[in-house]
């Protein structure tokens, strides 16, 4: 389809353990609201983990393929909490999806999907899961300091961010506060931490571009802008922009084209996209066809657009990889 070119940075892959798919989900979790609420919506059942799991992937797969913007997408995964050992703590972990998982989604359906996969740097064998994941075709590391208990800015971490730089996948860290799953040390959603990676000449995406994520102000708007000046390898994805308690940097943004460059496409699907920021802001033509746009990758192109964000695709600043052995 002509303009189906963009790639989705930023979707992520929910799945039930099964058995052998190397998942996990806490007590805790299950019952949260917010996973409640996404479990109804998508009319997923934990009483039935396969075909939830199988239901999921191709409810994401229909709605990809619909689009008329987004030809593929970034399939997240997410790692564990790990002791000062390096061991997974399954007692703090609420929410794990395996890199095999993911790795073995991506391979299923090479044409709509890439995988992300997740590395907790805290863990033993970090170095090692970047080049297995790398060798296996993964196209970026997602991670989420708040919720797995670590800070990006430990010293410590220079051998695991100069491993991403030499298999050059980009680091996609979370920004700013985490609300979906429960936050351990918010502190860590600070993208000034991620200068540790950034002068190991890793790539780095802050998610949700730097947005601080509690609606009143953006705190991180400078930082943003700085580190756009400073590190020609930084990015930002424009995940989640459109949810009201993010909407304000979608505005913001719209006032400095010259980081429009910087940012990348991104939904955080499955969460929904709002049309609100564009009320009063655009045409009522434009904004009927919002309205109107039901599939969530095209209807945050067109909120972004509409609100003159410009952006570019996660697949103008890598190369994607095939599966290689290093020698």
């Amino acid at each position: 389809m002509a303009g189906k070119t963009l790639i989705d940075c930023h979707v992520h892959l929910a799945a039930f353990p099964d058995g052998d798919n190397g998942c996990y989900i806490s007590p805790k979790m299950l019952k949260s609201p917010l996973f409640r609420f996404l479990l109804w919506k998508h009319q997923l059942s934990p009483s039935n983990p396969r075909e939830a799991n199988r239901k999921y992937l191709d409810d994401l797969l229909s709605e990809l393929r619909a689009s008329r913007h987004v030809q593929q997408a970034v399939i997240l995964g997410m790692d564990g909490v790990y002791d000062q050992n390096g061991r997974l703590n399954r007692e703090q972990t609420d929410f794990l999806i395996s890199n095999d998982y993911v790795l073995k989604t991506a391979q299923a359906h090479p044409e709509e999907l890439l995988a992300g996969v997740s590395i907790n740097p805290q863990r033993m064998d970090a170095i090692d899961e970047v080049h297995r994941c790398a060798d296996a075709g993964a196209v970026l590391v997602k991670v989420l300091p708040n919720a797995k208990q670590f800070d990006p800015a430990n010293p410590q971490y220079r051998p695991f961010y100069r491993a991403l730089a030499e298999r050059k996948l980009p680091f996609l860290s979370h920004v700013g506060y985490e609300f979906s799953l429960i936050g351990k040390d918010q502190s860590v959603g600070d993208p000034e931490r991620l200068k540790v990676a950034l002068d190991e000449g890793a790539t780095v995406i802050a998610a949700h571009a730097c947005s601080y994520g509690l609606i009143l102000y953006e705190k991180f708007l400078p930082t943003l802008r700085d580190l756009v000046k400073r590190y020609p390898h930084f990015y930002a994805d424009i995940s989640a922009l459109t949810l009201p308690n993010r909407l304000r940097m979608l505005l913001h943004l719209r006032q400095y084209p010259e980081i429009h460059e910087r940012l990348l496409f991104g939904t955080d699907y499955p969460l929904s996209v709002f049309h609100i920021a564009a009320w009063g802001r655009v045409a009522i033509g434009t904004l009927r066809d919002m309205i109107c746009t039901k599939n969530r990758f095209d209807r945050q192109v067109a909120v972004c657009r509409g609100l003159g964000l410009g952006f570019r695709s996660l697949g103008e600043i890598v190369t994607q990889p095939k599966s290689s052995h290093r020698p």
